[in-house]
């Protein structure tokens, strides 16, 4: 088979790692542009002040400075954020900043990655998709965990692709394995997921001999196992009083492995419906109107380049070539099929997890197909039927919603005809025209993802905002059905709805995170004057949903009961029946909605969706509120008689 791409040892051009500094520049420059604007996530964000107050809160990923409930995932990506702040001190961009930072690095060893495998120019492609994958822009501008978890996984990669060369690559085998294990400790079994491609690519294109493979495949086990689960075993040996592992349905970390972030995930079990989020389950679910703008762009040219690497017959790949393909098309098909039809929650921001991939093989791809164009032969029109058939696809993710930049579409179109009939003349031998076919091809391909990720990260919009960020437009980002906050008829998580397919500001803006109000500030000079020497002076009821605003925007210590979306037994009613007895809680507020307003509780509209788990820890904990605390008037606060309910339940406060 003809070569095509430059061996991996060969000498770069001067102009090379320039590019290579400019994409890694781009990319800066989108992640970082007015990041300190937002929290992000005010779930996170609040946790990482409550972390940054005690070793117990930071090693557990505690929501609360008290202690009572972690967030709902590993606390890895927040110990770095919790780092930030430490040096920076307690602020939006510090808080950011790691996310913005581990981007960039995500897209230099994708770089290297894939430059071993494939050759510089593929590598600089592959790094400039994932650079301007609009998932990805988003997401990176965020704090949640993902950002990191694509940095170690593409990183494992890295790790991977050094092995495929060595008879020895045990040392190499087993650093992909620990980072693996790493990003098991910051999205847990979610990690994992790369691990059927690295496994098979190592197999197949390793070149020790396969009892040697064998071995080495066996120590990177121990080594994944170790590194995956030695803080899931601490947690467990750790001796009580400790922080109930939000989302679990029993206080451990090894529930939520494999419930909540686990099987739930794939089966729905535990994890709560996930179609409004991403659409229904399916085959065609990167296509449809909530994920297609976020990844699906160079989908199908990743198609045609995998089928055509099939065709050509991979069995005549050398090792190395064959062993990438396996990695990168593995990663790709395995991922983006278990996304597909994950029955869970699936937020659309996961699908960064295929950026990678979907970089690595557009980048070889299109070398591939460049130098079979210059070839005679059938073949040689893979490279503009790809061009084609991306425009084409790209218009019609556009057309959905004509009302948003449709410029972007018109353009990409405008560009791709020119490039096709460029592409076309430049076939009969004109080298002049070949390339500049090729390079209006490119700029087809991806005019549309990068207006989109340059929209988003200039405007500050992105869907939900830090809960649930994506680029383009509204429409579509909260799934069918009419979209509101509420309560669920069993009393736990939050209903989420639209009526015309568009975010609420309310929602937009994510639970928690904007300044208090006037009454909210009156609400927490009071609780500070009559309880701010307690040891719980005011829980909240709705979880983080409720609480994320207090935390972040006062000093007072305030407890969110009930994890994430109020449904952790968590503070459970002994708990509070202790705090009240020896004197340790002050006030509650309850409330299951934004900034601590009672949700109404009217039955959620067919199609809405549920964050969170239900059940009966919730009511509960109301209950004993009511039958245990006094309301406070309040007039004696300064608040409105329908605003929030505030709850005397020690000696503090007007009872």
């Amino acid at each position: 088979m003809t070569a095509v791409a430059e061996p991996v040892g060969s000498r770069a051009r001067r102009w090379e790692p320039w590019a290579l500094g400019a994409i890694c520049a781009v990319a800066a420059l989108l992640y970082l542009w007015g990041i300190g604007s937002s929290w992000g996530n005010s779930y996170y964000s609040a946790a990482v002040k409550s972390m940054s107050q005690s070793f117990e809160a930071f090693f557990f990923g505690s929501f609360d400075p008290v202690g009572v409930v972690t967030v709902d995932k590993p606390p890895m990506a927040l110990w770095l954020q919790v780092l930030s702040v430490e040096v920076f001190g307690f602020n939006r961009f510090a808080v950011l900043l790691p996310q913005a930072a581990a981007g960039v690095a995500a897209v230099f060893l994708l770089h290297r990655a894939v430059r071993r495998w494939a050759g510089e120019h593929a590598a600089l492609l592959a790094a400039l998709v994932l650079a301007l994958s609009p998932i990805t822009v988003v997401i990176n501008r965020d704090n949640n965990p993902d950002t990191l978890l694509v940095l170690l996984v593409v990183a494992a990669a890295c790790a991977m692709t050094r092995a495929f060369e060595s008879r020895r690559a045990t040392g190499w085998v087993a650093l992909a394995a620990f980072l693996v294990g790493c990003g098991f400790l910051t999205k847990m079994l979610q990690a994992w997921m790369v691990l059927p491609a690295f496994i098979a690519a190592y197999w197949l294109g390793g070149r020790a001999g396969w009892a040697r493979r064998l071995l080495d495949l066996g120590i990177a086990a121990v080594v994944l196992l170790v590194s995956s689960f030695w803080w899931v075993a601490v947690t467990a040996l750790w001796p009580s009083p400790k922080p109930f592992i939000g989302g679990s349905e029993d206080g451990s970390a090894w529930d939520l492995v494999f419930g909540y972030n686990g099987f739930g995930r794939i089966f729905g079990a535990g994890g709560g419906p996930g179609g409004g989020f991403s659409g229904s389950a399916g085959l065609l679910r990167m296509a449809n109107e909530q994920l297609a703008g976020q990844i699906s762009w160079l989908l199908p040219l990743c198609a045609l380049v995998l089928v055509s690497v099939l065709a050509a017959g991979i069995r005549r790949l050398e090792r190395a070539r064959l062993a990438g393909w396996v990695l990168w098309g593995g990663w790709l098909v395995v991922i983006g099929l278990m996304f597909s039809f994950a029955q869970g929650i699936m937020h659309p921001y996961y699908t960064t997890m295929l950026a990678p991939a979907v970089g690595a093989v557009t980048g070889a791809g299109l070398v591939r197909f460049w130098h079979w164009y210059r070839e005679p032969g059938a073949r040689g029109w893979l490279l503009p039927i790809g061009v084609a058939i991306t425009v084409a696809w790209a218009m019609a993710v556009v057309a959905r919603d004509l009302s948003w930049h449709a410029w972007a579409g018109y353009s990409a179109a405008g560009l791709g005809i020119v490039a096709l009939v460029v592409l076309l003349l430049g076939r009969r031998g004109r080298a002049r025209l070949a390339k500049s076919g090729l390079a209006l091809g490119l700029a087809a391909i991806l005019l549309v993802p990068t207006a989109w990720s340059s929209i988003a990260a200039v405007s500050g919009e992105s869907g939900m905002g830090g809960t649930n960020p994506m680029a383009g437009p509204e429409t579509g980002m909260g799934g069918p059905g009419p979209m509101r906050f509420g309560a669920p008829p069993d009393g736990g998580g939050l209903a989420l709805g639209t009526s015309d397919g568009r975010m609420p500001e309310l929602v937009r803006s994510g639970p928690g995170g904007a300044s208090l109000s006037a009454e909210q500030r009156k609400l927490v000079d009071y609780v500070r004057a009559q309880a701010g020497e307690l040891t719980v002076p005011l829980a909240i009821e709705g979880g983080s949903m409720a609480a994320s605003s207090y935390l972040l925007n006062s000093d007072l210590t305030v407890i969110g009961m009930g994890g994430f979306s109020g449904g952790d037994d968590a503070p459970s009613v002994a708990q509070l029946t202790e705090w009240e007895q020896s004197g340790e809680l002050g006030f509650v507020l309850l409330g299951g909605g934004p900034g601590g307003m009672r949700s109404p509780d009217d039955r959620q509209p067919p199609g809405a969706v549920v964050i969170g788990p239900g059940g009966q820890a919730r009511s509960d904990r109301q209950e004993w509120v009511e039958q245990n605390c006094t309301p406070v008037d309040p007039a004696a606060w300064g608040g409105s008689a329908d605003g929030l309910e505030l709850y005397s339940c020690g000696s503090a406060g007007d009872r």
